[in-house]
């Protein structure tokens, strides 16, 4: 298609791009290269992180390094390069999506790391009249967390499973961490029993 592997660069400010550092990919107990954990949205969008927020991540943290063993790094702290997949049909995001946002931006701007944003469907753009709103909204969101420059990538009417597409996306950008709403988990768009077999990083999801 001709919509596949279609990429920008927005460029909303001046601020250039950070360099991307060596990743560091922590090794699971189960012998993938993924680990998966859990933390609760940010009430409050204008902090960057909420304290129990900063407890959550030190606790996921601490997870990894203990069933990790000596092969675990400090998953968080080496974060340079988030990825946050758009599975949502709806063009004002719903809940979920919001909240991935959200948590999204307030990763990179705790750990200074940039973010590529890769929008998922299995229609062609032309399909979706309000694919434009949808950029928009992705856009308006993103720069309420404080990030008016992203990488932004669209991976139309392909006819790849989204989870596939996700894993392509992350190995080819070398990327640290995948946020993931588990409402793209309940709603079909991602199978999370796939995960682990196509996204080469640690994921995290948020529980609604």
């Amino acid at each position: 298609m001709a919509f596949a592997h279609c990429s920008s660069r927005l460029l909303l400010s001046s601020t250039p791009p950070r360099p991307l550092l060596h990743r560091h990919r922590p090794i699971s107990p189960l012998g993938f290269n993924n680990i998966s954990f859990s933390l609760r949205s940010l009430r409050n969008r204008d902090s960057v992180l909420s304290s129990a927020f900063r407890r959550t991540l030190h606790r996921a943290t601490a997870e990894v390094h203990e069933s990790g063993g000596n092969a675990a790094v400090d998953v968080l702290t080496n974060v340079k390069h988030l990825l946050l997949p758009i599975t949502d049909r709806n063009p004002y995001l719903s809940e979920g999506t919001r909240q991935a946002a959200a948590n999204t931006a307030s990763l990179a701007k705790k750990y200074g790391a940039d973010i590529t944003v890769v929008v998922i469907d299995d229609n062609p753009k032309e399909s979706n009249p309000e694919h434009d709103t949808l950029l928009s909204n992705i856009r308006w969101h993103l720069s309420e967390g404080g990030f008016q420059e992203f990488g932004l990538m669209e991976r139309l009417g392909e006819g790849k499973k989204p989870t596939a597409i996700i894993g392509e996306v992350a190995d080819d950008l070398n990327l640290d961490l995948v946020v993931l709403s588990m409402e793209a988990i309940h709603s079909k768009h991602v199978d999370a029993n796939l995960l682990a077999e196509f996204v080469p990083c640690p994921v995290l999801l948020l529980p609604l």
